[in-house]
């Protein structure tokens, strides 16, 4: 299979569904979202953004199935699957907020192997693979070479409908907000991936986290150098769902503190 040119259909796969989505925040009205759960919103737009995802995915890797967060399909394949977020920010795009994304990764047995993240406001097409360095827009990206957390910018995101940590979780926003050059909380985790592996952010730390949000952006983040770490400094992420994404050379000291609280 040839990743490179897999990876490039699929950044137009993602560049289309951004159009679309584009298009419909002019006329969007927020009387049509729906509610998943507390907080956990979504509307046609994301619903029809994944279709046209999954239509697009199919025709470049038929045998594949798919792992997507609106489950406009659930088919899964024995050896390939891809894994779907249609609009990461869904509560950005309902508020106006223009920061939110489209991610896509594929999945080999359980490997990722390809990841993309297009950012629909700036039109920033973030892509990589694992045979590849990382890309934006065509030019090969790295994390940043700040090697202590005071001289970092860190990036997170608070807990929406799962409050079961959150007394602990504003402790360690506490101690770093106090020990950095700032923590910024975009609200698309896919974003905030790729803001680390370009250099924008030097780490970025979340938990409570579903494989769609993170899977492009893991691929990304590792391919321009960075670690990709549980709260324990385990590779599993996904399964964990904490994940700790970093410029490879802060790694130990922002985990030493996030493990103060994080036990």
């Amino acid at each position: 299979m040839e990743l490179k040119n897999i990876t490039n259909q699929v950044t137009e796969v993602a560049k289309q569904a951004g159009d679309f989505i584009r298009q419909e925040r002019k006329t969007f009205d927020p009387d049509k979202i729906e509610y998943k759960g507390l907080n956990d919103l979504v509307s046609y737009v994301d619903k029809n953004a994944e279709k046209i995802i999954v239509e697009g995915l199919r025709k470049i890797l038929p045998e594949a199935g798919f792992i997507t967060e609106e489950k406009t399909t659930t088919t899964l394949g024995e050896r390939y699957n891809w894994i779907i977020d249609p609009l990461d920010g869904t509560t950005n795009f309902i508020h106006g907020l223009p920061a939110f994304s489209v991610s896509i990764a594929l999945k080999e047995y359980d490997k990722l192997v390809l990841g993309v993240v297009y950012e629909i406001n700036q039109d920033e097409c973030f892509y990589a693979s694992k045979d590849t360095p990382a890309y934006l827009n065509g030019k090969e990206i790295g994390v940043s070479k700040n090697k202590a957390v005071a001289d970092s910018l860190l990036a997170t995101g608070f807990p929406y409908y799962d409050f079961s940590k959150q007394a602990t979780y504003i402790d360690l926003f506490t101690e770093l907000m106090r020990s950095c050059h700032g923590l910024r909380r975009i609200g698309s985790a896919a974003v905030d991936l790729v803001y680390t592996a370009c250099g924008r952010f030097d780490a970025f730390y979340e938990y409570n986290l579903n494989a769609w949000d993170i899977a492009g952006g893991i691929v990304i983040v590792k391919q321009a150098g960075g670690d990709i770490v549980n709260f324990k400094g385990g590779p599993e992420v996904i399964e964990t769902r904490e994940l700790l994404a970093t410029n490879g050379l802060i790694t130990g000291e922002l985990l030493s503190t996030v493990q103060k609280y994080f036990k």
